[in-house]
């Protein structure tokens, strides 16, 4: 009976196509992945978040199998979009750096296929159906719990990652202004030996100070 409460908790699990990656994009570059979807009515999961790079945004937009734009958004620093696939066939999800000239960004992006399973009779009436009706329910909170998890750890992530850059970036500031101010006191103060020569020599004569 073990076995078999595995095996029907196995089978009511939903199936799921997920690819998670990071990638540099460099400035002026468009980069497009891609997703099969395999029946009418599966949901799509897309979630990106700029980790690094000028102003944590980017240009994004998902085309259908047709090349139908059903998504897009400019200077977008994260999202987390779930999209019901009505056409069979691979879909595009492409980000664009066209509003850097310079900057190179670092994106980290998830792009899930689900499909609910179809739930089965039991071999006889009344066999097992309370039973079943109580592990799916349990198996889809489960699962809701987990993408909230999941959800939570991504937004954590990038605010680490940001938070990081920005004490980067602040670093390399207070190390080029002490390097300008030193530069700054050495240059007046050559700039004052010269002025005082200057100012004692008469004649062509100079005298010691």
């Amino acid at each position: 009976m073990r076995a078999f409460s595995w095996l029907l908790f196995l089978g009511l699990v939903i199936s799921v196509q997920c690819s998670a990656l990071t990638t540099p994009i460099a400035a002026n570059e468009r980069q497009c992945f891609y997703a099969d979807v395999d029946k009418a009515g599966e949901k799509i999961g897309f979630y990106f978040a700029v980790q690094s790079g000028g102003s944590f945004d980017i240009d994004f937009e998902v085309r259908d199998p047709k090349e139908i734009i059903i998504l897009d958004g400019q200077r977008e620093r994260q999202g987390d979009y779930v999209l019901t696939a009505n056409t069979v066939g691979e879909y595009a999800f492409c980000f664009e750096n066209d509003m850097s000239t310079l900057t190179e960004k670092l994106v980290d992006f998830d792009i899930m296929v689900e499909s609910e399973p179809r739930r089965e009779p039991p071999a006889k009436p009344g066999q097992i159906a309370e039973h079943t009706s109580a592990l799916e329910e349990s198996v889809f909170r489960l699962n809701s719990l987990l993408l909230n998890i999941k959800r939570m750890q991504n937004y954590f992530h990038t605010r680490e990652n940001r938070g990081f850059s920005i004490v980067k970036s602040t670093q390399n500031r207070l190390f080029w202004y002490a390097l300008l101010e030193s530069l700054a006191i050495v240059a007046m103060a050559i700039t004052q030996v010269y002025v005082l020569q200057t100012f004692f020599s008469k004649t062509g004569r100079r005298y010691k100070v």
